[in-house]
């Protein structure tokens, strides 16, 4: 026995080190000598040992915990973190490797494609993630001119839906509504709830038709409208004289130039002599908060609380009226419906917090959060929800909307007689008002 022990020794030395074993090579002879039967028992556990260290190396080679990707690098800026990435290159490589068509797959699509489920899985509809040709359209939006229907869209309880058609488009002309949920175009079903894929499907060459299959509010059947698309010009402000002494204006969205265009408008309903406002916020997607800040600037004296962002780590910053207050002493209600959000659910929250003034009409959309744009290094970005927007009395847009004082809704006889209730009631209020 001590033959074989001297002549395997290096081997046996090997064997307990990769094993662990804490044993000293004179104590192992000594047990050599008292039973055979524990030496063969110490190489049947060898041989065990060793299998199963073949196995594992065999599933380890199969399933490789580093995957290294040709000219792809996995930088992590601390050095550490808790998550298995390897877990992604190893999808990566089952993609280019084994997919049917693994061949025609493009690398950037695919980085794309994981930074919009990265993105997607904040659950949060107004987080979202834009490449380059998407941010192109956005910027196209919001420049106040593009092709298209004229409606603008948002994500609610899982769905695209319509967030207030703009006057005077294809969308308001062919009876879109505030609240219509978008399922298909051109008999496409959308394949998920994103606004900014609808809005690259519905858009087109001006002249050119397309059919939305829409799910209205009350409806248990979905109906298709065809639209001719249009160059869309984004209207601001209007504003007349109704019942002789009541000045009526509409303001459709807050945008660089609203803050103008409302101040043309205030000069001329000062000098028209009109004893009481309506301000129609209905179907005002919002836009920019400084907007709304500066317009409120004509209602509430200086220093006067608007609205606060709150951010993540609890910190807010507010923001307060700035202007002549020349309406402050006027009576006025303010009309809303489902497609007043944003901005405009802001300066509706804040007249009624300060200073009482009555919403008529449905209640609001119910959008409170406040996006930033974030650049990425290829000219894609991401517009991140970054803080909440707080009103003056601590209420919570978000989700909530605003209720109005005087629900009032238009029902499709209504629409159809172009009989507009809402706005009745918010002059037969102001009348009120200005004979008390």
């Amino acid at each position: 026995m001590n033959k074989i022990l001297e002549k395997n020794k290096e081997s046996l030395r090997v064997f307990f080190r990769r094993v662990g074993a804490v044993m000293h090579w004179h104590a192992l002879k000594n047990i050599a000598k008292r039973s055979s039967t524990v030496i063969a028992g110490i190489f049947i556990v060898a041989s065990l040992v060793g299998s199963g260290f073949y196995f594992g190396y065999s599933y380890g080679a199969y399933y490789p915990k580093n995957i290294v990707i040709k000219d792809v690098s996995n930088i992590e800026p601390s050095g550490q973190t808790n998550v298995d990435f390897s877990v992604f290159w190893q999808a990566w490589d089952m993609l280019k490797s084994n997919y049917l068509k693994g061949a025609t797959l493009k690398d950037q699509d695919m980085v794309y494609g994981a930074i919009d489920g990265l993105v997607n899985s904040t659950g949060d509809p107004h987080t979202v993630f834009m490449r380059p040709d998407d941010y192109k359209k956005f910027e196209q939006d919001i420049a106040g001119e593009f092709g298209g229907i004229g409606a603008e869209l948002e994500v609610k309880d899982n769905y695209v839906v319509v967030l207030a058609p703009l006057d005077n488009t294809p969308a308001s002309r062919g009876g879109i509504k505030a609240g219509d949920k978008i399922l298909a175009v051109d008999g496409k079903p959308l394949s998920k709830p994103d606004a900014n894929e609808a809005v690259k499907v519905i858009r087109g060459a001006v002249g050119t038709k397309v059919t939305l299959t829409l799910l209205s509010d009350g409806d248990t059947k979905p109906h298709d409208i065809t639209l001719t698309r249009a160059t869309i010009e984004t209207p601001t402000v209007k504003w007349s004289i109704k019942d002789k002494d009541i000045a009526y204006i509409q303001l459709f969205s807050f945008n660089e130039q609203s803050p103008y265009l409302f101040y043309k408008a205030a000069m001329e309903i000062m000098s028209s002599g009109a004893k009481g406002m309506v301000l129609d916020l209905r179907d005002d997607p919002g836009g920019y908060l400084e907007a709304a800040v500066n317009i409120s600037g004509w209602f509430f004296d200086k220093g006067t609380p608007v609205v606060s962002e709150r951010f993540r780590n609890g910190s807010e910053t507010k923001f307060t009226a700035n202007g002549t207050a020349a309406f402050k002493n006027m009576p006025m209600v303010v009309l809303v419906n489902q497609g007043s959000a944003s901005a405009s659910e802001i300066l509706a929250g804040a007249l009624r917090d300060d200073r009482n003034v009555k919403l008529v009409g449905e209640t609001t959309f119910g959008k409170g959060t406040v996006q930033d744009l974030e650049p990425l290094k290829d000219g894609s970005q991401i517009k991140m929800t970054i803080a909440q927007w707080v009103m003056p009395k601590g209420g919570i847009i978000e989700k909530n909307g605003l209720k109005p004082d005087i629900e009032v809704k238009i029902t499709d006889a209504d629409a159809a007689a172009k009989n507009d209730v809402q706005l009745n009631a918010a002059l037969q209020e102001v009348q009120k008002m200005i004979s008390n």
